[in-house]
This record gives C-alpha cells, structure tokens and sequence, in this order.
C-alpha cells in the first residue's frame, strides 16, 4: 500500500461528536495554504481521495468531510437545507482550527459552496466550483426531487444507482466501480434528505457577482446534469475565474480525468497563494 494512504488510513481519517452530529472526515499534510472539498450527492468523501493524497503530499492541508446523512456522518430524517451543510462545514472547521481556506465542491457539494461564501466569505480564500449549476430548481426539478426522495426511501439505492451511474461517470471503469460503491453506501434517509433541502436551494447568480476572489470553474464534456452552458454561465458572471473544460468526461472529472483535474487546481492554488503575495 501507498505509503499516504496508509497514513490516511491511520492518522488522516477521524471522527468528532459535536453539536449532537457525528462528523467522518479526513484532515491530512500541514501549512497554511489549506484546501477544504464538499462531496457531492450520493456520494461520500472518499471521491475526493485522488485530490486529498495528491494535494498533502506536496505540501497543502486538505480536509474533506463526509456531508450529514453520508458516509460516516450522522443521518437526520426529514429534509437538510445547503445553509445546514454549510453551518456543519463552518462547525467543522472551527473545530480543526481552520479560518481562512480555499474552499471547492462538486455537483451538490459545488452548491454548498456557493452556500458558505453567502454565510461567510471572509474565511474564503477562493472557489472551486466542479460540474455544478448556480440557479434555484425549478418546479419540475422540485417535483422530481420529492419523487425520487420517496423513491429512495421506498426502494433503498440500488435501482437508482444503476440507472444514472452511466450520466456520473463517461467510460473509465475503474472510476465508474468507485461512484457505484458510493452510491450504494449512501444511507436512504440521509440522500432523500439532501434531496429535498437541494430541491429548495436559492439562486446563486447574483451572489456569484459579488465574489472577488479567484474561482476555477470545471465541467466535464459529457456531463448531462450540469452541461457547459451552465458552467459558462457562472463563469460569465464570476469577477476572476477560470473554466477548464474536460474533455471526454461526464460528471466525474476529479476522478474520469484525474491528472487534468488536479494539473487545473494545482494551478488555481498557486494563483491563489500569488494574489495573496501582493
């Protein structure tokens, strides 16, 4: 076994009780140039492992949690809005001793992104916003999402897992088995939760416009849930960013593209850390 990952395995991965929730997270390397990544749904935070290994080892903090209702943290019933994800992150961070950071989230965990820069931007260092969209639901993607959140209740993930594993992932097996185990881990509750809050999320796009820090923006090519015309848009109405466009992947680059994903964000942190040096 790879010598990080068995530091992950033993040191990087924990748990903490607080505020009655009990959070799974990974908290690896050191220094102050910090990265924070939100997962998205149903997954949990091992999606971000190629991103956690290659980032600690070249001398950056990178923490990853696992989201309320996935993974190792506790599952509430009922329905979780992104402003309790992104209280639970801030929570979170306060307990590791963590103010300032770069902060990026993929699908779901992009829109809680853009969640915590409206609860506290001061504490943002920059954006990674991967394959995610900045408008509310619509009533038919309202309507859809209560549908299937009863679905998943109803039915468990499987079914659901398999039907759409195709639209996450373009053609890397390899990745493809990785989303499949996520998904099929994710407690029903805890997505059928997440469903129902995302299905309530505000609109992002003004709020996108009043961000003055650097964003990077990555979408894949074959990405069906959150298409380039989305990205673009957030691209378009962000005051510093970079779109990087995937080509060949769907809605998984960090893990369909590992190597241009974290060749993208590598860069995006270097800008980061340049700016802050003026």
């Amino acid at each position: 076994m790879h010598s990080l990952l068995r530091e992950l395995s033993v040191v990087g991965m924990s748990t903490v009780t607080l505020g009655g929730i009990t959070f799974g997270y990974d908290d690896l390397g050191s220094g102050d140039r910090v990265l924070v990544l939100v997962h998205g749904h149903p997954f949990d935070r091992t999606m971000w492992r190629p991103q956690v290994e290659h980032f600690a080892e070249r001398g950056f903090r990178v923490i990853a949690a696992d989201l309320r209702g996935y993974g190792e943290t506790t599952v509430v019933p009922g329905k979780t809005l992104l402003s309790t994800f992104a209280k639970d992150i801030a929570t979170l961070l306060d307990h590791r001793g963590v103010d300032r950071f770069a902060l990026g989230g993929l699908s779901m965990g992009g829109q809680i992104v853009m969640e915590c820069f409206r609860q506290f931007p001061e504490r943002i260092t920059g954006l990674l916003l991967a394959d995610t969209t900045a408008e509310a639901e619509t009533p038919d993607g309202r309507r859809n999402r209560a549908e299937m959140a009863a679905r998943l209740l109803r039915e468990g993930m499987r079914g659901y897992s398999e039907e759409v594993l195709w639209k996450m992932v373009a053609d890397d097996k390899d990745a493809a088995d990785h989303v499949l185990r996520m998904m099929l881990a994710a407690p029903p509750e805890g997505a059928a939760a997440a469903l129902l809050g995302r299905a309530e999320r505000p609109d992002y796009l003004d709020l996108l416009g009043e961000v003055e820090v650097p964003a990077l923006v990555v979408v894949g090519t074959e990405d069906e849930y959150t298409p380039i015309s989305d990205a673009r848009l957030m691209h378009e109405r962000l005051q510093d960013s970079t779109l990087v466009v995937v080509e060949g992947a769907a809605h998984m680059p960090n893990l369909e593209r590992t190597e241009e994903f974290n060749r993208a964000l590598h860069t995006f942190l270097d800008r980061i850390a340049d700016r802050a040096e003026r």
